[in-house]
């Protein structure tokens, strides 16, 4: 039996946080479905601006949203009045104050989802997966990657039993937590069928961020 982890949640806490920052123990149920509505409502707004991850923090009657995306103008919109539209649409799902950030990301091609995206939008319009995967790779080792696995599976090229095809190019430690593992997961709607597209890069290790020793301990230890 293989023993799949998901490459974000076996990182939780050590070099990677959460996407939902807030604690409630009797409202937890509500906030959840909240928070559900409100990524659903984001991405099917913001649905062409390549939008890889949205953050919801919550902290005294206030909701903050961070948008990550690597088409900001699209988000932002003339004279931000795209972003005004969404905040007040959230504001009217919260029924709370909510504060709507914007962070552009910089390189799409090390942004495993965005490059999971575009992978699907490829075969959508019929690109051979190969030329699609190979492309992909090329270009997120040439803006700095150190490692990319691209594994598509489904009808590929419309043939009548379903496979699984994968190309990978540098390192992908999977099982190193320090490794800075960025993972995307996008499925293809095609004609004859749905394919899965995932994607795992490696960009280099992150130091796991940990709390100092207190001094009594530290002292405790020296002796």
């Amino acid at each position: 039996m293989g023993h799949k982890v998901h490459p974000y949640g076996f990182r939780l806490g050590v070099t990677r946080t959460w996407t939902a920052k807030w604690y409630h123990d009797k409202e937890y149920t509500a906030l959840l479905t909240e928070d559900i509505a409100v990524r659903a409502l984001v991405e099917k707004r913001l649905a062409n601006a390549s939008v890889s991850g949205i953050e919801i923090e919550r902290n005294f009657g206030q909701v903050t949203v961070t948008v990550h995306t690597a088409k900001p103008g699209i988000v932002i919109g003339k004279g931000g009045q795209n972003v005004e539209i969404l905040r007040q649409q959230i504001t009217a799902l919260t029924k709370r104050k909510v504060k709507l950030e914007i962070k552009e990301i910089r390189q799409p091609e090390l942004d495993a989802y965005l490059v999971a995206m575009n992978i699907s939008q490829q075969l959508s319009r019929r690109i051979a997966f190969k030329k699609a995967m190979k492309q992909s790779i090329q270009r997120s080792m040439k803006a700095g990657a150190k490692g990319v696995k691209i594994m598509v599976s489904g009808r590929l090229g419309g043939a009548e039993m379903s496979r699984r095809e994968w190309d990978r190019e540098g390192r992908i430690p999977l099982g190193t937590l320090r490794a800075d593992i960025s993972y995307g997961q996008v499925h293809a709607h095609t004609t004859y069928g749905r394919i899965g597209v995932k994607v795992w890069i490696y960009r280099g290790d992150v130091q796991p961020v940990r709390a100092p020793a207190p001094a009594a301990l530290a002292a405790g230890q020296g002796a």
